[in-house]
C-alpha cells in the first residue's frame, strides 16, 4: 500500500512480478491487478489509502500482513484508520521508508517511542550485499559532494534545514514551547481562503513575536467568508488583515472593500513580484522567508503547539531560480507529501506580506470589556515589538 496510487504502475507489482519471473515461480498467477499463489491462495491486492475511503480500508480487516511502501508520505488520517483495522490474530504491518521530516506521522506514530511489539531495524545500502559497485561509487561522490544529501539520500536521515528544508522541525518546536503570554504590538490578521473541497479558509491571529491562534472554517462561499473577516474586524480592531487574494480569494477582497473595509483588508497574490524582487522569486517566497526568520531570530517568539501547524511549517522545500532568488517548492507539491494543504502555515506567513508598525490605537474607540478581543488582549509588559 501507498498514500498515493494512481494506477497500478506506481505500486510494487511490477517489482513483484519481475522477481517471480526471474527465479521461475511457477505457481503464481500474476494478474493486471493481483498475484495469487495457486498452491497456498494467498494474494497480494495493490491500493493507495487516499484514493480508499475509511470504509474501504476498514474492508481489509482480514488481511494478515500489510507492507506500507514509502511509508514517509503516509498522512497521520491515512494512519490512524489503517492501524486499529489490521486487528487479525497474527497480523502484521511491515513499513519500508526513507524519511522525509523529523515529524513523519508514521515515524511518529511507530518508530519514535517503539513499544515491545513493534521492531524497528534501520537498513542501509552498506547492508545490502548485492549493492552494486556502481550504487557505492554513487553513494561516495555524494557523501563528498553534499554531505546533507549524502544523509538522507543514503543514510535515511531526515532532510535537513540546511539542504532543502526552508524551516527545520528544531526551530518550530522550539517556538512551541516559549512561555510568552502575549504582546502589546497590533493585531494581524492572515487569512489564507480555501480554493478547493478539501482545504480550508483558515485565519492566524498574531501580534508582534505572539501568535496567538488559528481559526478554521470548511465549506464557507465568498460572502460568507467576508462575512467571518468583518466579524474579526469589527470585533477585534486590527492594523491589517492580509488575504490571499489568488483564485476565490480576490472575491473576499472586494466584498469587504466595498464595505468600506479597504484600509484595513489588504490583497496579496503569493505568485506576484517581491517587494524585494533581487533576493526573492515571488511575494509567497518573500512572506516565508521572513516568517522562517521570526521564528529564528531573537527575542523567542510563540506559536501554538499544534501538530499540524508543526507539520506544515516543516513542508515546505527550499530552491533558487536562474537570477540566485529564493523560491519555494510548488503548492500542490506539498500537498501530496503532507496529504492536505498547508493553510495554517500559508495564513501565518500572510502576516508577513507587509511591515506594520505600532502607532497606538487612535483610529479604534474604548473596546468593551466582553468583546473577543480578550482572547488577543495584551500583555504590556512581554515583548513590545515595533515591526512584523
Amino acid at each position: 500500500m501507498r498514500e498515493i496510487q494512481d494506477s497500478i504502475k506506481d505500486s510494487v507489482h511490477k517489482l513483484l512480478s519481475d522477481r517471480i519471473a526471474f527465479y521461475n515461480l511457477s505457481d503464481y498467477n500474476v494478474k493486471e491487478t493481483q498475484i495469487i499463489n495457486t498452491i497456498t491462495g494467498t494474494t497480494f491486492i495493490f491500493k493507495g489509502l487516499k484514493e480508499q475511503s475509511s470504509g474501504n480500508i476498514k474492508s481489509l480487516e482480514g488481511v494478515d500482513i500489510v507492507w506500507l511502501e514509502e511509508a514517509q508520505k503516509i498522512s497521520k488520517k491515512s494512519w490512524e484508520i489503517l492501524d486499529p483495522t489490521i486487528r487479525k490474530t497474527g497480523s502484521e504491518i511491515w513499513i519500508s521508508m526513507n524519511r522525509e521530516e523529523e515529524n513523519d506521522p508514521v515515524w511518529k506514530a511507530v518508530a519514535q517511542n517503539p513499544d515491545e511489539r513493534t521492531l524497528v531495524v534501520k537498513v542501509n545500502y552498506t547492508d545490502n550485499p548485492f549493492c552494486s559497485e556502481e550504487m557505492r561509487y554513487l553513494a561516495e561522490k555524494c557523501r563528498q559532494e553534499n554531505p546533507d544529501d549524502y544523509e538522507h539520500i543514503w543514510l535515511g536521515a531526515p532532510v535537513s534545514a540546511g539542504s532543502h528544508k526552508l524551516i527545520s522541525y528544531k526551530t518550530v518546536h522550539v517556538a512551541t514551547k516559549t512561555q510568552l503570554l502575549g504582546s502589546s504590538s497590533p493585531l494581524i490578521i492572515g487569512l489564507d481562503v480555501a480554493r478547493f473541497g478539501d482545504d480550508k479558509t483558515v485565519f492566524c491571529f498574531r501580534r508582534g513575536r505572539y501568535c496567538a491562534e488559528f481559526r478554521s472554517f470548511s465549506g464557507l462561499d465568498n460572502v460568507e467568508v467576508a462575512n467571518q473577516a468583518t466579524h474579526y474586524i469589527r470585533e477585534l480592531k486590527p492594523a491589517r488583515m492580509f488575504i490571499d487574494a489568488g483564485g476565490v480569494g480576490g472575491g473576499v477582497v472586494d466584498i469587504l472593500h466595498d464595505r468600506g473595509l479597504k484600509k484595513i483588508a489588504r490583497a496579496v497574490m503569493f505568485g506576484s513580484k517581491a517587494l524585494n524582487d533581487d533576493r526573492y522569486h515571488n511575494r509567497r517566497a518573500e512572506m516565508w522567508d521572513e516568517l522562517r526568520q521570526w521564528l529564528s531570530s531573537e527575542p523567542e517568539v510563540k506559536i501554538p503547539d499544534s501538530e499540524n501547524l508543526c507539520a506544515e511549517l516543516c513542508s515546505v522545500n527550499k530552491k533558487y531560480d536562474s537570477r540566485g532568488r529564493l523560491q519555494l517548492e510548488e503548492k500542490d507539491e506539498i500537498k501530496k507529501r503532507l496529504g492536505r494543504s498547508p493553510d495554517m502555515a500559508d495564513a501565518l506567513a500572510l502576516t508577513f506580506a507587509e511591515p506594520v508598525y505600532d502607532r497606538g490605537c487612535e483610529e479604534y474607540s474604548e473596546l468593551k470589556e466582553n468583546s473577543i478581543e480578550s482572547l488577543f488582549r495584551a500583555d504590556a509588559n512581554k515583548n513590545k515589538s515595533n515591526s512584523w
